[in-house]
């Protein structure tokens, strides 16, 4: 339409042209000249209008054709938008489908839990049936008992418990021992290849360390020197370091006793520093024993620094880092604890790696577990509970406060790495020579566990062995059966359990051996 209305209005335009032109001719040219003119005139206007047709065409071909190609964009488009809806259309049914079937499905199954509750409303109705029968025969045999053989009724149902108990007992032994081997067989090859591969990447050698310092003398007379006038020096050495300091007839020597282990650490380095500076007198033991505990500090950061970079445990509390530099003066029957923290972190960690765990919290449990024994001799508990309120003041994780609390099973456990921090704890410390003990400890426990295992009916013997962690009983075969010796064995291990306290863990073995004798003559 603008094209027309352009090519009107220059058509317009050129007529009013022609028209003032003519006008123009007839009033400045002759007769001759108007004509040619008008003539020219009127074969302008016809050469215009044949334009302005031509153009006209023109326009109506090119709308045309742009109207084709509307039309056809639309028609794809409209195609598109049709297999889009058939696309839709048969997913649609597709899933109706599978909706049909899985209401099928569901039908069927619903049919099978009726006749599922059906049939155990009929075993419920059988068993209640069984044991109203079970109840009438048990009344008939009590009868049967106490008409034969006279006895009471209280007695013949303490005959019928014994009864009961002894079937019961035999059925556990039963179900014990089938469990127990199915589950060596099951968890041996494991346990075993996870256990060894630890142990074997972690295998250090420990020497046993004691609790008492000896500082060596240059001679006899510095023992004087360090007593000092009526005995001056040894009192303010002893009100300034907190320990006692011990000197009797052995020759050169003298022995710094205290139960906490970096106070002793501290007494001993100002003693050597005294020694080797030769001025003894109270102003100077106060000034060196101040300034050891200065670098003592400074030194126990240290060393809980570099724990943590060997164990690459990050983002710890500078309190739990300088408690750990502390460990490293504690022992636990001869075992530095520092170094078994360490070692229960790395085992720990193998642990978690073996079984696809997070080894970095697995590390920091173990690394953590024993933390309550830089304080224990300040505060009263278990060092298992101190060491996790330590943990819980400090920020760390509830996994890692419920794995140093339930390393020794004061509590519950609440994550598999509480588990692995007690398996890495009892690796590192019940491995021969990690620790030792107490002679006069070491025999109570043994009689212990053999007064125990004689505690138990049919018991004849007991013996234990590898110094402790094995525990072999002898049971009488006449009265005590194939079957009952597994009883007897969790019967024992869970008493055990219960009553003593014991590094790693005690093998229960019962042999039951019959032999016959016969003399040819």
């Amino acid at each position: 339409m603008l094209i027309y209305i352009l090519i009107g209005a220059g058509a317009f335009c050129l007529g009013i042209l022609l028209t003032f032109l003519l006008s123009f001719i007839k009033k400045t040219s002759d007769n001759k000249n108007i004509l040619r003119a008008t003539e020219l005139a009127k074969k302008i206007i016809d050469d215009s209008q044949q334009e302005v047709e031509r153009l006209k065409k023109t326009a109506i071909l090119e709308a045309r054709e742009e109207w084709y190609k509307t039309q056809k964009k639309y028609e794809e488009e409209i195609n598109l938008r049709k297999k889009e809806l058939h696309t839709l259309e048969k997913e649609y049914n597709e899933r109706v489908s599978s909706l049909d079937k899985r209401l099928e499905v569901m039908d069927r199954k619903d049919g099978n839990l009726q006749e599922f509750e059906k049939k155990l409303k009929q075993q419920e109705v059988d068993l209640k049936k069984r044991n109203d029968e079970l109840t009438s025969l048990i009344e008939q045999q009590n009868a049967k008992l106490s008409e034969i053989a006279r006895l009471s009724r209280e007695e013949a149902v303490q005959i019928l418990k014994n009864n009961l108990k002894n079937k019961a007992r035999n059925e556990a032994a039963k179900e014990i021992r089938q469990i127990a081997e199915q589950t060596k067989l099951d968890a041996n090859k494991l346990v075993a290849g996870i256990l060894s591969t630890a142990m074997q990447r972690i295998a250090v050698d420990y020497i046993s360390e004691t609790t008492v310092s000896v500082v060596s003398l240059p001679d006899e007379e510095m023992k004087g020197r360090i007593i000092g006038r009526e005995g001056r020096n040894i009192r303010c050495f002893e009100k300034f370091s907190g320990v006692d300091l011990i000197i009797d007839d052995t020759p050169e020597a003298v022995v710094l006793s205290a139960f906490d282990p970096v106070r002793r650490e501290v007494a001993r380095l100002a003693l050597e520093k005294l020694i080797t500076d030769g001025r003894i007198h109270p102003g100077r033991i106060e000034q060196v024993i101040e300034k050891t505990t200065k670098e003592m500090n400074d030194n126990i950061m240290q060393i809980g620094e570099k724990a943590c970079m060997e164990t690459n445990i990050h983002n710890i509390s500078p309190n739990l880092v300088k408690l750990m530099g502390r460990l490293k003066y504690r022992t636990s029957y001869g075992q530095n604890v520092l170094q078994h923290s360490l070692e229960a972190a790395w085992v720990c960690g193998i642990l978690a790696a073996e079984l696809g765990l997070d080894q970095e919290l697995a590390r920091r449990c173990g690394f953590l577990h024993d933390i309550g024994k830089a304080v224990d001799h300040e505060y009263d508990g278990s060092h298992a509970k101190l060491g996790a309120n330590l943990a819980r003041k400090n920020g760390e994780s509830k996994i890692v406060i419920n794995a140093i609390e339930a390393h020794h099973e004061e509590v519950e456990y609440q994550s598999v790495y509480a588990v692995l921090t007690q398996i890495s704890d009892a690796v590192s410390g019940a491995r021969p020579g990690a620790r030792r003990e107490m002679l006069e400890t070491y025999m109570k426990r043994l009689t212990k566990m053999e007064e125990i295992a004689n505690a138990i009916e049919g018991v004849s013997k007991s013996y234990a062995i590898q110094a402790g962690r094995e525990l072999r009983i002898i049971v009488d075969p006449s009265t005590v059966d194939d079957e009952k010796t597994s009883y007897i064995a969790s019967d024992i291990a869970g008493k055990i359990e219960q009553e003593m306290q014991y590094p790693g863990q005690i093998k229960v073995m019962v042999i039951r051996e019959t032999r016959q004798t016969a003399i040819a003559k």
